[in-house]
């Protein structure tokens, strides 16, 4: 049973991974201890603390297409499930502009008017508001993010049941769709495991009794785990609706990892005999089962430690993920002026670590390692915290030194200026 409005809002509290908490009318912790990756949460508008007008609005959607020179893959259209050829709604950008692929507004106009489903792509990097929040959600979850946006003509239907094999985020922006979710056929698929593989399991179950067939509005909000089935009509008027795929880390990624440090071994690296019938599953079998015993040996010899796993993930993590963007312009103002009253924050989104080394502090600031004098270590913890501070309230730093430290890390684009 759902919690009143109230008692959700008084539950999450705006501090408690507040990016997560506008989508979500249960508690963070109650949320990832039963529904993370188990099972679909559908949150009412009215048991949120507010609607997502802030974040994207029909008015968007124009301005993108008509304004922003968009191009492919930012931006794709479908009808009754079948992806439209580009050339369907791009053209050439014209003197000054020339790109082929562009999005022209009256294509799309025709397109739409048509029945066509538009799909906005990648706007956690083309739209403002989206940009931050995505870079607080994925602070709040610590798994990478994307959003899409599907604006579907009125009583047309998007795409055919399938899943995704990201978790989502269905945030109902304008309009009303009806949504129908099915259980899963392939539970946590992973990426390379799409629903396309299992098409006729997928199309069986869809014909089955839905887990949830709802109509959401605008500020309501769905959480479906990857695997889950799903399809979605557009109702009424023109619906408008975001999509937050999330990424989640797996324990195959771990499971890859241990595999990939027994490479390291030498008998699991030797050739197969010569002249093996490999297609003779007797004569595989001895061979299977000395590498099966080899590669157990190999894991128990040589264990893959928390602090490697550790290392390999955060390497990735900084690799496929954005952190807050920087003002360039205004930040080499700002250096400028920077004196002990001057505020700065850690980087959000940014991940980091300090480890003192003898008579040198080390700082890894995402694919980057700084090394600075052993008097900052206690500065750069706090820091860390992500908490706005008064560049002269550092401890362990006179005035002097606490505006040297800070303003090589503005300029290394770890911190940022203002609260």
């Amino acid at each position: 049973m759902n919690p009143s409005p109230h008692e959700a809002r008084a539950e999450r509290g705006s501090g408690n991974r507040p990016a997560l908490s506008r989508c979500i009318n249960i508690g963070a912790d109650e949320f990832a201890a039963d529904y993370w990756g188990q099972g679909p949460l559908l949150s009412r508008a009215d048991s949120l603390e507010r609607d997502f007008s802030d974040l994207f609005s029909s008015d968007a959607v124009d301005e993108l297409v008509s304004e922003r020179g968009l191009r492919t893959p930012f931006m794709r259209m479908a009808i009754e499930g079948q992806v439209l050829a580009k050339d369907r709604f791009t053209a050439p950008g014209g003197f000054g502009a020339e790109i082929a692929d562009q999005i022209s507004s009256d294509k799309v106009l025709t397109e739409f008017a048509a029945g066509a489903t538009i799909v906005l792509q990648g706007l956690h990097r083309t739209w403002p508001p989206i940009i931050d929040f995505t870079t607080r959600l994925v602070a709040d979850l610590g798994h990478p993010v994307q959003v899409n946006a599907y604006v579907t003509p009125a009583s047309s239907r998007g795409f055919d049941p399938h899943y995704d094999v990201h978790d989502v985020f269905v945030l109902q922006i304008a309009g009303e769709k009806r949504w129908r979710v099915h259980s899963p056929v392939h539970p946590d698929p992973l990426a390379d495991q799409p629903w396309s593989q299992h098409a006729k399991a997928v199309a069986d179950e869809a014909t089955n009794a839905p887990v949830i067939d709802e109509v959401l509005q605008p500020g309501d909000v769905l959480y479906l785990p990857r695997g889950w089935i799903h399809s979605a009509e557009a109702l009424g008027d023109t619906s408008v609706h975001l999509t937050i795929g999330m990424s989640a880390f797996t324990r195959a990624d771990l499971v890859s990892q241990v595999i990939a440090k027994t490479r390291a071994d030498a008998s699991l690296r030797s050739s197969l005999p010569l002249g093996l019938d490999l297609g003779d599953p007797d004569a595989l079998a001895g061979v299977l089962a000395e590498t099966l015993a080899d590669l157990v040996a190999a894991i128990h010899d040589d264990p893959l430690t928390p602090d490697a796993a550790a290392a390999s993930l955060a390497r990735r993590f900084t690799n496929i993920t954005r952190p807050e963007p920087v003002r360039p312009l205004a930040t080499v103002a700002g250096l400028a002026h920077l004196d002990v009253a001057s505020v700065v924050r850690w980087r959000l989104g940014l991940a980091g670590r300090v480890e003192a080394r003898g008579d040198t502090v080390s700082l890894t600031a995402g694919a980057r390692t700084l090394s600075l004098p052993l008097v900052a270590h206690a500065a750069l913890e706090r820091l860390l915290l992500g908490e706005s501070t008064p560049v002269g309230a550092l401890p362990g730093l006179d005035d002097e030194d606490a505006i040297v430290v800070c303003r090589r890390l503005v300029r290394e684009g770890v911190l940022v200026l203002g609260a």
